[in-house]
């Protein structure tokens, strides 16, 4: 798996559990959060972590986060500073931005100024989070009670030229296939021929145990 670098901005409990998942799989984390406390918590996983205010340009750039893939900003509940801090990392020309927001409001204002994509923690966990920043070629998950999930991913280079039939999907992979679309916003077909190749453009949409995700590299950790 190809190393990122990852910055948590905000150290809560969300920001902790993103932290500590990325840093199972080996992701480079840089994290920040003014209170000591928080950095201890997190200090034997991370590659670097300093206390400081979050919303601080001068902080952010000492501590290197103009060297991260991606930056969560893991607070939100204080509106200025998530604000500030999504200005400061798109002037740093971090790639992706994905801010935490407590409200509908807060969330509009956030991609308002920037922001690639705003999360709830009541909608996902850091879990998923930290699971979606690992996948490149994911373009949508929808969970669904305990462990059931409706996948979108951008067809596997390995699948490319093969049918559904060689792959032998359900078997191999524990995925079920509901259709294809060309882009996100294209209708989904769901007639699949089991003899036809993929287009290689194609976006799969399946429904899986989400655990199976962790599984298979064919959902895009970084392959």
């Amino acid at each position: 798996m190809k190393q990122k670098i990852v910055g948590v901005l905000g150290l809560g409990i969300f920001g902790r559990t993103i932290a500590a998942e990325l840093s199972e799989f080996g992701q480079e984390i840089i994290a920040i959060d003014s209170k000591e406390q928080h950095i201890q918590e997190v200090a034997d996983f991370v590659s670097k972590a300093a206390i400081g205010d979050i919303s601080d340009m001068e902080i952010l750039k000492n501590t290197g986060i103009d060297q991260c893939d991606v930056v969560i900003i893991a607070t939100g509940n204080n509106l200025e500073s998530s604000v500030l801090a999504v200005m400061h990392c798109k002037k740093l020309g971090i790639p992706r931005i994905i801010a935490k927001a407590r409200s509908s409001h807060y969330e509009e204002v956030l991609y308002e100024i920037g922001a690639d994509l705003v999360i709830s923690p009541e909608r996902e966990s850091g879990k998923v989070v930290a699971s979606d920043i690992l996948r490149h070629t994911i373009a949508g998950i929808y969970h669904f009670e305990g462990d059931v999930a409706i996948v979108e991913f951008k067809l596997p280079k390995e699948w490319i030229g093969k049918t559904v039939q060689e792959l032998d999907v359900r078997r191999k992979y524990d995925l079920n296939l509901i259709g294809t679309r060309i882009s996100k916003s294209s209708p989904l077909d769901t007639s699949i021929p089991v003899n036809e190749p993929f287009d290689e453009n194609a976006i799969i949409v399946a429904i899986a145990n989400s655990r199976t995700f962790e599984k298979h590299d064919y959902l895009g950790y970084f392959n």
